[in-house]
């Protein structure tokens, strides 16, 4: 992803919301709305308003829609900001709208946490949920997938954003009175027309033919995902409660969950599909979710598993179910203030082999030694990654080396007898990316 040109107008103290524009009618209503609410608002009560765009590039006018949108935002005189994404092939196979869909909220997050945004307002409307549920349906979801999008959730890769959808009850004819009537002007995306894509076909004919069945049939669908929203958060506190021997953190501990389906096995299936909630993962189908439990049943105690699912790695590893994480990172050396007490490395040290080139990084081979702690021997890596009950999946981050010795291992630490309490001190920090 890449930014470009951003407002250039100096951040001032308070709240700061931003609106995701699209240039579509949905988030033109949305930020036109916001905007009115906020030139009413006390000069106590007003926010920062962002406007926050993202570039597909899938189709020749998303130039046009940036500068649309741009355009708009100095209109309203808001800062602005975009994020070009990059979806590697389009024509690779795979579901280019749900890839589309995950890069869109990613570039989001991110936008959001550069500019210390806090809440993001989405411009789904009550169409949007209709055609949710109904593409749910047709996958056979149950009762998480039937609650259609939520009117607001948190973000797990921002723990301080939370996202909000203020337009749910809004239909699009109320949107599109409301866009005449104040003048606004707003782009088409043409690929909204091809009804090659399932949510474009939903939209198409099969809305206007429950419309024509039952007027009020898009009303009576939100109202009923506002139901089932309810119902899985009943769920939610079963599993959470059926779950207390089960849950650890981001992991599933195996023994106890089969013996939970042994005596219960749709309480089992409860607890698995709130924990996959907790990792940002989608509901599986039943076939995989039965496919899982006859592996599970199978395996032996100190066993071993893989399944690749959502495009993640689920890993069964000392008897406890865990996703892998697929951020990859990078090492950060850290200058540490002149009055910490922390150990570190000698900065000029550290700064004489920057410039001779002497610092590298280097795959593991698996005879590495490295000593941690003081009055220890030198341990080898598998040893010290056993002890720290790392997971195999989380032991590929590259060894920093300099002047040809072993220096720091992400999660385990730094060589010991390099590090020091005196003088300028620099330390390497391993961050996910």
């Amino acid at each position: 992803m890449a930014s470009s040109r951003k407002s250039q107008q100096s951040p001032k103290p308070g709240k700061r919301i931003a609106v995701a524009l699209s240039g579509g009618l949905d988030s033109v209503v949305l930020l036109d709305t916001v905007c009115k609410a906020q030139a009413k608002a006390t000069r106590q009560n007003k926010d920062q308003i962002y406007a926050f765009h993202i570039h597909h590039g899938l189709q020749k006018p998303a130039d046009e829609w940036l500068i649309f949108c741009e355009k708009l935002a100095k209109k309203y005189k808001i800062h602005f900001d975009f994020r070009l994404l990059h979806l590697d092939n389009p024509h690779e196979q795979g579901n280019i709208e749900a890839r589309a869909r995950a890069g869109r909220y990613e570039a989001l997050a991110d936008l959001c946490e550069e500019y210390g945004i806090e809440d993001l307002l989405l411009a789904h409307h009550q169409n949007d949920q209709a055609e949710t549920v109904l593409l749910q349906l047709l996958r056979g979801s149950g009762v998480a997938g039937l609650s259609g999008m939520p009117t607001s959730r948190g973000v797990s890769s921002n723990q301080s954003l939370t996202l909000w959808r203020p337009l749910l009850n809004q239909s699009r004819k109320e949107l599109e009175a409301y866009a005449k009537e104040h003048k606004l002007q707003w782009i088409e995306d043409p690929s909204n027309q091809d009804t090659k894509y399932r949510r474009n076909a939903v939209r198409k004919r099969i809305i206007p033919a429950l419309e024509k069945i039952q007027p009020e049939a898009l009303a009576n669908m939100a109202r009923s995902a506002e139901l089932l929203g309810e119902a899985q958060t009943l769920l939610n506190r079963l599993a959470t409660q059926d779950g207390k021997s089960i849950l650890n953190k981001d992991q599933l501990k195996v023994s106890s969950l089969l013996a939970l389906a042994k005596d219960d096995l749709p309480a089992a299936n409860n607890v698995l599909r709130y924990w996959l909630q907790t990792q940002q993962l989608a509901m599986p189908s039943q076939e995989r979710l039965q496919a899982w439990w006859r592996d599970l049943a199978k395996v032996k105690a100190d066993g071993k598993l893989e399944w690749l699912h959502d495009e993640r790695k689920i890993y069964l590893w000392r008897g406890t179910l865990q996703v892998s994480n697929p951020e990859e990172g990078r090492w950060v050396l850290k200058l540490l203030p002149a009055n910490s007490k922390q150990l570190g490395l000698p900065a000029d040290w550290v700064k004489a082999a920057q410039e001779n080139n002497q610092i590298t990084l280097r795959e593991r081979l698996g005879s590495e030694k490295i000593q941690v702690k003081p009055k220890t021997p030198r341990k080898t890596l598998k040893n010290l990654y056993q002890e720290a009950d790392i997971p195999p999946w989380e032991r590929q981050a590259p060894l920093l080396y300099i002047n040809d010795e072993l220096i720091a291992v992400a999660g385990i630490g730094l060589s010991y007898p390099h590090l020091t309490s005196a003088g300028k001190r620099v330390l390497p920090i391993w961050t996910k990316a």
